[in-house]
């Protein structure tokens, strides 16, 4: 078994902390990485903590995890309710995926709250801040040793 979490981080995350605070707090992708990096240290596990403004990426990257890490946590960000592309390459993906969103899509513009994501994931934490990050990282790393 790999002792690697997949992370993901879809568009424009790389601008969290000053892309709409009032949304999405003032914490920046940095400060998400080193609270992965801690969680998953405590768990056992190393990361690997990715972000991309391309789906076509992401995709690869998602492809490329299969067979070689733990378990997935990805914030497709923009891409949740457009890219039915993800969803197909998550669904080739062979171990646990957990989906997580910094704010509450439910709360936001309707049409953010469909997720074809979901149709792969085996859990959707959303609402959270970063701390999502942490309560994914850690059921990943659960059912990653299981």
């Amino acid at each position: 078994m790999s002792d690697t979490l997949l992370i993901i981080n879809g568009p424009n995350l790389d601008m969290l902390g000053t892309r709409q605070p009032e949304v999405y707090g003032h914490d920046t992708l940095a400060d998400v990485e080193a609270l992965c990096e801690r969680t998953a240290k405590e768990e056992g596990f190393a990361i690997d903590f990715r972000q991309s403004d391309s789906e076509a990426e992401i995709m690869k990257w998602i492809k490329q995890g299969r067979g070689s890490t733990a378990g997935l946590l990805i914030n497709p960000a923009g891409f949740t309710s457009t890219s039915i592309a993800i969803l197909d390459s998550l669904l080739i993906y062979d171990r646990p995926i957990i989906e997580v969103h910094i704010s509450p899509l439910f709360k936001r513009d309707e049409f953010r709250h469909p997720s074809h994501v979901s149709r792969a994931a085996a859990a959707k934490i959303e609402g959270f801040g970063i701390r999502g990050y942490e309560f994914a990282l850690r059921k990943l790393a659960e059912w990653a040793r299981a």
